[in-house]
Order: structure tokens, then C-alpha cells, then sequence
């Protein structure tokens, strides 16, 4: 038994306990079916203030990622939606500036990698998503030693797998070896957990996600 991993019934009900206790927090999670498939994924959109920069920083594999084409999303006025707009490629951002952004959340079960994955996608409220590399300068400051080191094994771009869409992806690569001691001293106490409740308190912060004090009541 690989005790870091998540099975994928236990994602569903990790995530349908989720659901009931945002639902009480009025918090703005959802759970989101994809049409003609058994498949969905937890969707949350949230504005946060955050200081990007488009200065070229990062490392030259960064640098290079940073040259792919990336669409725009466009800011939908009742905050719950991001529409991406192929067309307005064209704005910049001021170096170093502090602006309020709109971050679309999606969390999705990986069979791959038998673990969450937290998908996302922001964009400025113009309407503008942001780089590859604006989203690397503005992660959480505790996130920046590994991200300057390893960027494309921290943040990628990738293809949503559910929506072919271009979205940024926290890297799972290491979530099981970090749940993995959370996960044996559970067993060892008698006591189940909510993997992703755990999970997401951990990654969610990193990039701009928070996670109310109230959810560690599905701790247990």
C-alpha cells in the first residue's frame, strides 16, 4: 500500500465533504461536471492583490517557457466566471506593480500520479492573463527558493485535461512524499483525515488560495 497516495473514490468523498462545509461557509466552492464524461473537478474563483513583474528573473528554461502563447481572460462582473479571449495579447503590465487579480481555481483527481491537482488561471481585471513568469514572481515569498531552482517542476503550463485549455498547474510531483508523515501519523493515532482539506491547506497558500481556520473540521 502506497500510503502517500489518494484513491479516487476517496477524492469523491473527500471532495463532497468539502462541498457541504463551503456551502455552509458560503466560500465559493462548486463542483463542476464536464458534459458527456463522468468527470468534473472542484471550481472556486477568487480576487486577491498580488505585486507581479514581468521582469525576465528566472532561470533561461523559465525564460523560454515564458515565449509560449498564452490566451486572455476576460473579468466577468458578477466575480464568478473567467472567459478566455484568444484575441488581446497586446497588454503589459508595470514592473513590480501591486493590482488586484482574478484567480479561477480548479482541483482535479490525477490517475497518474494517484494524488489532487491543483489547476488555475489568473488574469488582471483589464482582462489580461498573466505569464507564465508573472505567475512565478508573484507566488507566495516561502514558495520562491524552490521555484527560482526548479520553476517548470513547481509551476507549469499545461493543458486542463478535462477542457483542453491552457492553465497553470502546481506540480504534484511531491505532494505524496509531503502527505505521506501526515498521512502514517493518522493511521498510527486510529483516527481518519480529509486529504485534500490536508492537502489544499498546505499548496492552496502558495498561490493566493486561502483556506478558512473553519475547514480543519474535517480534519477528522
Amino acid at each position: 500500500m502506497n500510503l502517500g497516495a489518494l484513491e479516487e473514490d476517496t477524492f469523491s468523498t473527500c471532495c463532497h465533504l468539502l462541498l457541504q462545509k463551503s456551502e455552509q461557509l458560503r466560500d465559493g466552492w462548486s463542483w463542476e461536471s464536464v458534459q458527456g464524461s463522468p468527470e468534473g473537478y472542484l471550481k472556486k474563483t477568487a480576487l486577491r492583490s498580488a505585486v507581479i513583474t514581468s521582469n525576465a528573473i528566472w532561470s533561461q528554461e523559465g525564460s523560454k517557457c515564458n515565449s509560449e502563447a498564452h490566451s486572455c481572460c476576460q473579468y466577468s462582473s458578477d466575480q464568478q466566471s473567467v472567459v478566455v479571449d484568444e484575441d488581446d495579447r497586446g497588454c503589459t503590465v508595470p514592473e513590480g506593480s501591486s493590482q488586484f487579480l482574478q484567480y479561477e481555481y480548479h482541483i482535479l483527481y490525477s490517475c497518474s500520479y494517484r494524488t489532487p491537482v491543483l489547476y488555475f488561471r489568473a488574469c488582471t481585471l483589464e482582462g489580461r492573463s498573466l505569464s507564465l513568469e508573472e505567475v512565478w514572481s508573484s507566488v507566495h515569498p516561502d514558495f520562491q527558493v524552490r521555484l527560482r531552482t526548479s520553476p517548470l517542476n513547481t509551476i507549469s503550463q499545461q493543458e486542463h485535461p478535462l477542457l483542453g485549455q491552457p492553465f497553470f498547474m502546481l506540480h504534484p510531483c511531491r505532494t505524496q512524499e509531503f502527505m505521506r508523515p501526515v498521512l502514517q501519523v493518522a493511521q498510527d493515532q486510529h483516527r481518519s483525515l480529509n486529504y485534500v482539506v490536508v492537502w489544499l491547506s498546505v499548496v492552496g497558500p502558495l498561490v493566493g488560495l486561502d483556506f478558512p481556520q473553519e475547514y480543519s473540521t474535517l480534519l477528522q
